[in-house]
């Protein structure tokens, strides 16, 4: 019988090459924003990258606040959001239907730190008849500055 000095790692590399492919084609199909919502129409587009994303902020229907697709209280996003640097991007998704105190609760804890790279994600209109269009899974993003609202 012969007698083996090395061993051969190049099957050992090929295998882990494989699985390594494997788990990069998987992982790129998790993505956040599973959060059903409706969102609001508008017909300005502009393409929401998956690196937009990163902090996202979704409010539902039902007044129900989630970042990251957690849920989470609006005093714990206030204290998430105090950590944040102000170039981050935030986007905001929020049901056409949630209360729209929701939304200025959100917008006024942007503004308290300075946070002004703000996404609000909308689905486009059909050019034909002005109505939202419901085949469409893609979306578009309004891009707004949140500003302070002068009291009386």
């Amino acid at each position: 019988m012969k007698k083996f000095d090395t061993i051969n790692v190049i099957p050992f590399i090929d295998i882990m090459l494989v699985l390594l492919a494997i788990i990069l084609a998987t992982a790129s199909f998790i993505s956040q924003g599973k959060i059903e919502v409706n969102v609001p129409k508008s017909q300005s587009k502009v393409k929401v990258k998956q690196d937009d994303l990163a902090e996202l902020i979704t409010i539902s229907k039902d007044g129900e606040f989630f970042y990251k697709d957690k849920p989470i209280t609006i005093e714990l996003l206030d204290e998430t959001l105090s950590k944040l640097g102000e170039e981050r991007k935030i986007t905001i998704k929020i049901d056409a239907e949630a209360n729209f105190q929701n939304f200025v609760s959100v917008t006024d804890l942007l503004t308290k730190y300075g946070l002004k790279k703000v996404t609000v994600v909308t689905s486009p209109m059909s050019k034909a008849s002005g109505t939202g269009n419901t085949d469409s899974a893609s979306a578009t993003a309004t891009t707004a500055t949140p500003s302070a609202t002068v009291g009386q």
